[in-house]
C-alpha cells in the first residue's frame, strides 16, 4: 500500500493568518483510494528549508503533496524549492506560459512579466494545466518518489486532485482498494469513560477504532480497508453494532449529523417548538440553533451581566411567553478562575426545571461544553 504525506506551504500559515482547509481535503481524496497518510507538515516560504523539508519527506513516504507557493511572486518558492529538492534546474515551458496567457484572455486580461514565472517548472518534471486558475501544476518523478505540487487556492487544488492527480496516482502505484471511515458522534459521556467501555475494541487492527475528544462530545471513528465499499461496509457493521450496543443513548448521530439538527428533529416529533435564552456564551446556542434552518426554532434572546437562576428563570419565562414556545432553555454561564458555573432552566409543557452545574476542564472549551451539553439534553427531552 502506497505511503503519502502533505506539506503546506506559506508563512500567512505559519502565521496563523489563515486556516489550511486543504490537508483535510487531500487527506480524506488519499484515504478513499487506499493510500495510508504518515505526515503532516507545514514549512514558510523560504526556498531552502522546503528543499530540506521535501528531501526528508522523499526519506519515508513515497507521495509528497505539496500545496501553495505557484504564484508569481519572489516569495513563491515552491517550484525552484522543488528542483533543488531532486537536484535538478528550472525549465520555461513554453506551453505553460500559453496556457496562462490564455487563461488571462478569457478574463479580458494581460499578464504581466512576472507571470512568467509560473510558466517555469523543475526540469523533466509532468506539468499539470489548471484550467480553473492561472498556476500551472507538476509532477516530479524518482524512482521511488513523486512530488506534486498543487496551487493553494481550495477550488484550484480539489479540481487538480480529482481530475490529475487521483488518476496519475492510480496509474503510477496501482492503487486497488480504499479505505472508508464510519464515524459514530456521542454527547453525554467523556472520552475516559467511553474509553473504558470500548478499550477491546479499539485493539482491532482492521477495521480499528478511534476516538476524538470534544468538549461536550466525542466522536467514535471506525476506519476499515478494503477492496471496495461492500467490502469495507462488512468490515464495519458487526463493529458498529458493538459500539451502538454497549453506548446505547450515548450515541446521537452518525457521519455528518450534527447534535443541533439531531435536537431539533427530535423536538419535531415531539410536536414542540424551541426558544433559548443565553448569558455568558456569546450567542453561540442561539446561532447553531440558527444555523440548523428548522422551523421549531423560535429564535433566542442573550442577556447580559451574569444573571443569577431566579433572574434566568423570570427572563425564561418572559420570553417564552413573548414567542408563545412550547419549550424554552435558559442558560448562564458565569466564568470564573478555576471553573465555569452553569445555571439552566428548563420550561417544557410537561415540568419546569432549574439546576446549577460546574465546568472545570480548560476555560477556552467552556462554551462549546456548555452548548453541547443544552443541545445534548434538549434530544433527550421526552413527552407524555
Amino acid at each position: 500500500m502506497a505511503t503519502a504525506e502533505i506539506l503546506t506551504i506559506g508563512t500567512e500559515l505559519l502565521l496563523g493568518e489563515i486556516i489550511d482547509t486543504n490537508s483535510r481535503y487531500i487527506a480524506r481524496s488519499l484515504r478513499d483510494h487506499s493510500v495510508d497518510i504518515f505526515y503532516l507538515g507545514t514549512v514558510g516560504d523560504n526556498a531552502e528549508r522546503i528543499a530540506s523539508s521535501l528531501r526528508y519527506c522523499m526519506q519515508r513516504s513515497q507521495i509528497i503533496i505539496t500545496t501553495g507557493g505557484l504564484g508569481p511572486t519572489i516569495d513563491d518558492p515552491t517550484r525552484e524549492a522543488v528542483a533543488l529538492a531532486v537536484g535538478v534546474e528550472t525549465e520555461f515551458r513554453p506551453e505553460l506560459w500559453q496556457q496562462v496567457q490564455d487563461r488571462f484572455a478569457r478574463f479580458g486580461r494581460t499578464p504581466t512579466e512576472n507571470n512568467k514565472r509560473q510558466a517555469y517548472v523543475p526540469a523533466g518534471s509532468i506539468a499539470i494545466e489548471n484550467p480553473v486558475g492561472t498556476a500551472p501544476a507538476f509532477i516530479v518523478e524518482t524512482e521511488e518518489n513523486a512530488i506534486i505540487s498543487l496551487p493553494g487556492v481550495p477550488r484550484e487544488m480539489e479540481y487538480l486532485m480529482q481530475h490529475a492527480v487521483i488518476p496519475y496516482l492510480k496509474d503510477r502505484f496501482e492503487l486497488q482498494g480504499m479505505i472508508k471511515a464510519r464515524i459514530l458522534r456521542t454527547a453525554g459521556a467523556g472520552e475516559s469513560a467511553i474509553d473504558q467501555l470500548i478499550a477491546d475494541l479499539e485493539l482491532l487492527t482492521n477495521p480499528t477504532v478511534g476516538l476524538s475528544a470534544h468538549a461536550g462530545s466525542v466522536d467514535v471513528r471506525i476506519t476499515a480497508k478494503a477492496e471496495d465499499e461492500d467490502c469495507a461496509n462488512e468490515l464495519i457493521a458487526p463493529v458498529e453494532a458493538e459500539l451502538r450496543q454497549r453506548l446505547g443513548e450515548w450515541i446521537y448521530g452518525a457521519d455528518s449529523d450534527t447534535l443541533e439538527d439531531v435536537a431539533l428533529a427530535h423536538l419535531e416529533t415531539l410536536g414542540w417548538n424551541l426558544v433559548v435564552v443565553e448569558s455568558g456564551l456569546g450567542g453561540r446556542l442561539t446561532q447553531r440553533l440558527a444555523d440548523a434552518g428548522h422551523p421549531s426554532f423560535l429564535g433566542g434572546e442573550v442577556l447580559g451581566g451574569q444573571p443569577d437562576l431566579e433572574t434566568l428563570k423570570t427572563a425564561s419565562q418572559q420570553f417564552r411567553q413573548t414567542r408563545q414556545a412550547d419549550l424554552c432553555i435558559g442558560i448562564a454561564m458565569h466564568r470564573g478562575e478555576e471553573k465555569q458555573d452553569l445555571h439552566l432552566v428548563i420550561l417544557s409543557p410537561l415540568k419546569d426545571r432549574a439546576t446549577s452545574r460546574s465546568y472545570g476542564g480548560p476555560p477556552k472549551m467552556a462554551v462549546q461544553w456548555a452548548v453541547n451539553m443544552c443541545l445534548d439534553l434538549v434530544r433527550r427531552l421526552e413527552g407524555e
